[in-house]
């Protein structure tokens, strides 16, 4: 039979009682972790998200709370009234804040009873994640859940209130707004008042926080909520949570000093230190250095090579000696056997022309000043994993004709990407060798950081700005040039004059703030005049009709007195699983869905009633 609460209160929560409380009398009230019965003893560990203390059931003390205490079970909700004591020495738990105090109760309620549950909060991993989905109630209930969103709100708290300090207003924009199909597909909402007509549900505040700073904000901010319609991984979610902000009259510096301040900030609120500035590199750098525009810095960059080798060298090993030959080194990973080397050839894209060089000893036999040349660029040492990357000059991939003078050919750009994602995925495979990516792992679960001491974060967390991005790229299947992030940049004002003659030239006032290999956020410098963004409208193939009809609220804006603006959002969820130590975004959002953009708990989307669907004036075509 269950209790009744009345109007007992709670005095003190299940994390909050030491060994200086002994002697007082308490009431606890949460959830049962764990049972032991002891025959006239029994033990219940009660938990809420502060912590768990044991309680003691002595049927001698208390013989009704330990009849109901036989029959308490894990989950159950109970209320206990006892008194705080020591607990025996020989029985001290160290592992628990608690551990030297237990509760002698004499009073016991059960508040409310639980079916056996499909797994038990108290495990500290769950396999099957469909199962934890389903029951996210009962795996938010889990120490781990519970620390992860409570991270998360002192991040939150901590980038508000530092941000504030810097003189950004908060201000809300709509989640009802007009599609503007740009980037992923829009959510769209049927308006039942306008027939036919839909709302877009924003993929991010973009057009409404350029019209603050129209509006004279100044400096706007938001913890914003966006959605997109795409494809989900690991690091994607169809409603996400961004760090959104904008700036009149900035400099890009002006932008990279408030987001270090307030990302230091929030790294602190996780008790780690996150050394400021930032490193910075352009674009085509951290493709020559990296091969990627997302750089993990924890690892080796790559090392050009090229000079180590002959043009006869490379023309025996079919190697094309106009592109780049660069090594990727993986440290302390060892000789590599011929299975681990044809295990590890999946890993690599030759699709597009890149050759794979990666049987070392073959290469010293054949060419040994050269291998021994190449190692001492590479900065090899004893033990390093060291393979080639260079063109195949067997394969004529087709590139589009988009060189431009200074800045990467598209084949380049496949030789360096290819290198690239090899280094990442091979780092990956050795990662229990290597030991550079279990750095963040160990900073993020030690003791330092779960008491809010900041800790060096110098090795374990590696910002960096990626800056000076392509304005446009050309897609093959329409012929024509795109924005290679959104239409509302501003092209580089030296480089305006080449917006039609030579598109491949002009870089974006357009930046990336990366962090061990995952893109944190992006902004950029706005275009401010209305006639500098029919340019690149017009660049882009748009006609003027055609762009009234798109953003012809936005273009009568920009001739009302629109300041130089710019800004940049950061993604709160990535943020806050980089500081979990947590492999996906599902770990540190509440509610998510799964891969398949669905939601187990509450069983959506789910079909609506004809009626429904006749107010809103819609009708479904489903395909057999």
């Amino acid at each position: 039979m269950l209790d009744f609460l009345g109007n007992l209160q709670r005095t003190h929560t299940c994390g909050q009682l030491r060994a200086a409380d002994a002697g007082a009398t308490v009431t606890l009230m949460g959830w049962v972790n764990r049972r032991r019965d002891h025959g006239s003893l029994i033990f219940l560990d009660l938990r809420d998200r502060t912590g768990i203390t044991q309680i003691v059931l002595d049927k001698d003390l208390t013989p009704e709370g330990h009849a109901k205490g036989e029959m308490v079970r894990p989950e159950f909700v109970l209320a206990v009234t006892g008194k705080v004591r020591r607990r025996d020495k020989d029985v001290i738990n160290p592992n628990m804040p608690t551990g030297e105090i237990e509760i002698a109760a004499d009073r016991l309620l059960v508040l409310n009873d639980s079916k056996v549950p499909p797994f038990s909060p108290a495990e500290e991993a769950i396999g099957n994640e469909e199962l934890r989905l389903k029951y996210r109630y009962i795996d938010l209930r889990r120490v781990q859940m519970q620390q992860n969103f409570e991270l998360r709100h002192k991040i939150a708290l901590a980038v508000r209130e530092n941000l504030s300090a810097q003189g950004f207003l908060e201000i809300e924009t709509p989640f009802m707004t007009r599609s503007t199909p740009e980037g992923a597909r829009d959510y769209l909402v049927p308006s039942r008042l306008h027939p036919g007509q839909f709302y877009a549900l924003p993929q991010s505040p973009q057009l409404f926080k350029q019209i603050l700073m129209i509006s004279g904000f100044d400096r706007y901010f938001q913890i914003a909520r966006c959605f997109r319609d795409e494809d989900l991984r690991a690091d994607r979610q169809p409603e996400f949570t961004q760090i959104d902000l904008e700036v009149s009259f900035p400099q890009q510096e002006t932008i990279f000093a408030i987001v270090e301040s307030f990302l230091s900030a929030g790294f602190r609120a996780a008790g780690i230190d996150l050394p400021t500035p930032f490193l910075r590199i352009t674009y085509d750098e951290a493709l020559r250095q990296y091969g990627i525009d997302k750089p993990d810095l924890r690892l080796p960059g790559l090392s050009d090579i090229r000079v180590a080798f002959t043009d006869e060298d490379l023309k025996a090993l079919l190697v094309d000696p106009a592109l780049p030959v660069v090594a990727v080194r993986i440290p302390k990973v060892g000789e590599l056997s011929r299975k681990e080397r044809e295990d590890n050839r999946p890993l690599f894209d030759a699709k597009k022309g890149a050759k794979l060089i990666d049987d070392w000893k073959r290469l010293e036999k054949g060419f040994p000043e050269a291998a021994r040349k190449a190692r001492e660029l590479a900065h090899a040492e004893e033990g390093d994993l060291l393979v080639i990357v260079a063109g195949d000059s067997t394969v004529h991939a087709e590139a589009s004709d988009t060189k431009a003078a200074g800045r990467l050919s598209e084949r380049e750009i496949w030789i360096y990407s290819a290198a690239g994602n090899l280094r990442v995925e091979l780092a990956k495979r050795y990662a229990s060798r290597h030991g550079a990516f279990a750095v963040t792992e160990q900073v993020v679960a030690s003791p330092e950081r779960r008491s809010g001491t900041p800790v060096a974060g110098g090795l374990a967390f590696r910002p960096i700005w990626v800056t000076d991005f392509p304005m446009f790229e050309f897609d093959q299947e329409s012929k024509r040039w795109l924005p290679a992030h959104h239409p509302f940049t501003s092209p580089h004002e030296e480089d305006m004059d080449r917006l039609v003659s030579d598109p491949a030239s002009v870089r974006a006032r357009y930046y990336d703030l990366a962090m061990n290999g995952l893109e944190l956020g992006s902004g950029s410098i706005r275009i401010h005049r209305q006639d500098v963004q029919q340019q690149i409208f017009r660049a882009l193939g748009m006609s003027d009709d055609e762009a009234k009809a798109r953003f012809g609220f936005f273009l009568e804006a920009l001739t009302h007195g629109t300041p130089p603006h710019g800004g940049i959002a950061l993604g709160l969820d990535r943020i806050a699983m980089i500081l979990a130590g947590a492999p996906s975004l599902r770990e540190v959002i509440a509610f998510p869905k799964t891969a398949k953009a669905i939601d187990l708990m509450v069983d959506a989307p789910t079909p609506v009633s004809p009626q429904q669907l006749k107010e809103l004036h819609i009708r479904t075509v489903l395909k057999e």
